[in-house]
């Protein structure tokens, strides 16, 4: 399974599903090989950032230079996992997890009024002055029990965002 060119075993598609937590079925295991087989152009298998950048949903995100950040240079095995957050099956604590590690600018588990306040610019770039954007999250905050000062850690995420709704799905396509 090294080699993105080599073809997927039954102990592969059943060892890469372990991994996932069993998130996606054998079928859109084989569909998601596929797909890595076409994103890792010279079969060196991993996937870089320039070839994730070729995925236009991936590459029009606001959030993507995050995102490349988590996934560049991922093999077949880590490239399911991180998608394994966008199943339907995902339990919403995972999906959860995925947003904290973006929002978690500095990687140090916790995400500070400067980290939303960087995200939040990521997704509305000119649309707010920094003034607003500033204005519209110490609310959020305060409305969370949250201060600018507060850190929020991935409990203190969970319990925001749990009341939020999460819809981050991703269909896997099968022939």
């Amino acid at each position: 399974m090294g080699n993105a060119s080599s073809m997927l075993t039954q102990y592969d598609i059943e060892e890469v599903q372990e991994h996932c937590n069993y998130l996606f079925s054998q079928q859109e295991i084989v569909a998601l090989y596929n797909r890595f087989c076409q994103l890792d152009r010279t079969a060196k298998g991993f996937i870089s950032s320039d070839e994730f950048l070729s995925i236009p949903e991936f590459s029009l995100n606001p959030l993507s230079q995050r995102l490349l950040k988590m996934v560049d240079g991922l093999n077949f095995k880590d490239f399911v996992a991180f998608l394994s957050a966008f199943s339907p099956q995902a339990t919403p604590q995972q999906k959860v997890e995925l947003i904290f590690k973006v929002y978690d600018v500095d990687g140090k588990g916790r995400v500070t009024f400067k980290d939303l306040l960087e995200v939040l610019r990521d997704l509305t770039g000119s649309f707010m002055s920094e003034e607003q954007r500033e204005k519209v999250l110490g609310q959020v905050l305060e409305e969370a029990g949250y201060s600018r000062e507060s850190s929020l850690y991935l409990e203190d995420f969970m319990k925001v965002l749990s009341k939020a709704g999460l819809k981050m799905e991703v269909e896997v396509p099968v022939d």
